[in-house]
């Protein structure tokens, strides 16, 4: 919990007792349906909590903002940014629905009311559209740009943050809605064959560990 507020502040009794929980739910459902690697599930903090708090690193979600989390798996990147903007709606999706139990569990645990689930393929959403689609690890970014874009609204606002300056925001500025995935290692064939141009983020410029060394944020904007 401490690597948390090395990097973050200002947080809510709530949202401090939130995250707290964390470590001992997840440790708890871990043990009748994994969705955390055993050897994970002692840094969870870090491996999980932090590396999803990268995109509240550079991105400040206004209320009212609507994103779906892509392949949440066990909640991931989606409970902690939940926890973290406690005004914005996220839909957490998965295709497993013995995974959606964890998320569901920990999420009533610590009463989280931003939180929705849906057990199906993000091929299969229709009639909704988002500000942003957040995904972690989850498909190629060809794949998951090809699944993202129907679902994506046309036009948003949201405010970046500099890393560079840290607490230094940038003003609102009017810009399209888009796919932020959390990846790491060589991605340069990847990205060639998305046919995207995403903005990349070296996450460990954010967070100096070795943990995120070769870890990127990329945002691809409709």
């Amino acid at each position: 919990m401490e690597i948390i507020l090395k990097y973050f502040s200002d947080f809510t009794s709530g949202q401090l007792s939130q995250f707290k929980a964390l470590e001992a739910l997840y440790k708890d459902w871990n043990e009748k349906i994994n969705v955390i690697s055993r050897k994970d599930i002692d840094g969870l903090y870090e491996k999980h909590v932090l590396h999803s708090l990268s995109i509240a690193a550079i991105f400040d979600f206004q209320p009212g903002t609507e994103i779906i989390d892509l392949g949440t798996g066990g909640g991931f990147p989606g409970i902690p940014l939940a926890i973290f903007f406690p005004e914005v709606k996220f839909l957490l999706v998965d295709s497993i629905a013995k995974k959606l139990k964890v998320v569901e569990g920990v999420a009533t645990a610590i009463g989280l009311k931003n939180v929705t689930l849906m057990n199906t393929r993000a091929e299969d959403i229709k009639n909704k559209k988002f500000d942003f689609v957040v995904s972690r690890a989850v498909a190629p970014l060809k794949d998951l740009w090809r699944w993202s874009k129907p679902l994506l609204k046309t036009s948003t606002k949201y405010e970046v943050r500099n890393p560079e300056i840290p607490g230094r925001h940038s003003p609102f500025i009017t810009h399209r809605p888009g796919l932020i995935c959390l990846k790491g290692g060589d991605l340069t064939s990847e990205i060639r064959e998305s046919g995207c141009r995403p903005h990349i983020i070296e996450i460990a410029e954010l967070f100096p560990r070795e943990f995120f060394r070769e870890k990127y944020l990329l945002f691809v904007p409709r």
